[in-house]
């Protein structure tokens, strides 16, 4: 087990450094620049020029990036521009509220998927299956964004009308209080529980149709052990795997998520530092979400190898 996990680390490296090296490259070919951001519009070319020469804006772009690896490898990810407060300083006080924000959804998203999954695939082509087969699929199709709005509208305008009071039943948007994270967490866990759904109705009927399940059921055990002692801890192979990929999508999700609602986390200030064009902001999120995304996906095959052994030894 030891070598299988230093192996996949070894093989996650060369994914961060990749990502890392992208971002530092897209984000000096966006028009304008740090320096143009922080000297105002009004700013001349040759004061411009010389803010970039003290920012070592003007080296060679590998040369750039070199020492930007070299101040990573010691806990340095600069400065944002527009704040003046250290990149750490931003991530430690955002990070935890965007974890926050996708751990809450994954959770209700892996819950409420995975009994629905389960309960479609013990009646398979009745009602229940299709309703929630259908319901599924809108989950799945209907954009962030737009499903956001909609919630604001209805829990800030329309039920309040409904009811007949003059105050929004959920606030639409900040951060503070469990209520502004309800319809955040509607949002990123809608599109999840429709995938896990789905995946676990298709994995438990797969898995119900094994020999052993017959047998089970033919030694005369009662049929909710069958159906979550034996079936559903063989079909949880790959649905964990779409979890710990859920995690990572929810991540990216929150980008979107956290705008619309306004909640302060990694997402919305890394909006804002393209925005303001925050060269080390943007790098350093990016490398968070990226080494949080590959730190899960270790973790994912970690638990597969443990649940089928198998697979280490391939």
């Amino acid at each position: 087990m030891t070598t299988f996990i230093l192996r996949r680390f070894l093989l996650a490296i060369p994914t961060i450094i990749g990502v890392s090296f992208l971002v530092f490259i897209s984000i000096r070919a966006v028009p304008g620049g740090p320096a143009q951001a922080l000297a105002g519009e009004l700013a001349t070319p040759e004061y411009i020029a010389a803010l970039e020469q003290k920012m070592g804006l003007d080296r060679p772009i590998l040369e750039q990036y070199m020492r930007y690896v070299g101040s990573v490898l010691t806990g340095d990810l600069g400065v944002s521009i527009s704040s003046r407060v250290p990149v750490t300083e931003e991530i430690g006080i955002r990070l935890p509220r965007t974890l926050l924000l996708t751990s809450v959804s994954l959770f209700f998203a892996t819950i409420i998927g995975i009994t629905i999954g389960v309960l479609a695939s013990t009646r398979p082509n009745s009602w229940f299956d299709t309703g929630s087969m259908i319901v599924s699929l809108l989950g799945v199709s209907m954009p962030i964004f737009w499903l956001g709005l909609m919630l604001m509208i209805f829990f800030a305008n329309l039920l309040p009308q409904w009811l007949g009071q003059r105050t929004a039943v959920l606030p639409p948007g900040g951060f503070g209080t469990w209520q502004h994270m309800v319809m955040p967490v509607m949002v990123l866990a809608t599109s999840a529980v429709a995938i896990q759904a789905r995946m676990t109705r298709a994995c438990m009927l797969e898995v119900l149709r094994q020999d052993y399940v017959r047998t089970a059921r033919a030694k005369g055990m009662r049929e909710r052990v069958v159906i979550y002692r034996h079936a559903l801890r063989n079909a949880l192979l790959p649905i964990v795997t779409i979890i710990g990929l859920q995690f990572g999508t929810l991540l990216g999700g929150a980008v979107i998520t956290e705008t619309v609602f306004s909640w302060p986390g990694v997402g919305r200030g890394l909006i804002d530092a393209i925005r303001n064009r925050d060269y080390a902001v943007v790098q350093g999120f990016v490398l968070v979400i990226t080494i949080g995304f590959v730190f899960i996906n270790l973790l994912v095959d970690v638990i597969y190898a443990y649940l089928d052994p198998r697979i280490q030894y391939q």
